[in-house]
C-alpha cells in the first residue's frame, strides 16, 4: 500500500528495499543538517561567507530532495506488490 508504514511483514526483497531507501533519506538529512551547521558556521567569516552560501544552497537541495526519496521508495515498494490493494483504495 502507498506510504504503508509497516514493512515487516513483506518479504525480504521489500524489506531490503525499504532499508535502502531509509538510509539514503536519514544520509539526507544529516547532509542537509551538516550543510546548515557548516554554512552558519561559514557567515562568521567574512572569507567563508561564499562558501556559506553554497553550503545554504546545498542543504536545501537535499531537504528537498527527501520528498523525492520517499516518493520514489513508496512507488517502487507497490511495484514490488499489493497493486490489488492499491487500486481498491484509489477507486473508493
Amino acid at each position: 500500500m502507498l506510504f504503508e508504514k509497516d514493512h515487516r511483514h513483506g518479504s525480504t526483497a521489500k524489506q531490503r528495499r525499504y532499508a535502502r531507501f531509509e538510509i539514503a533519506y536519514t544520509f539526507a538529512d544529516f547532509g542537509a543538517a551538516f550543510s546548515f551547521i557548516v554554512g552558519s558556521i561559514f557567515f562568521f567569516f567574512e572569507s567563508l561567507m561564499t562558501a556559506g552560501t553554497w553550503l545554504f544552497l546545498f542543504g536545501s537541495v537535499l531537504f528537498a530532495a527527501k520528498p523525492s526519496i520517499r516518493l520514489i521508495r513508496e512507488i517502487k515498494l507497490a511495484a514490488m506488490g499489493d497493486d490489488d490493494i492499491l487500486a481498491k483504495r484509489y477507486q473508493d
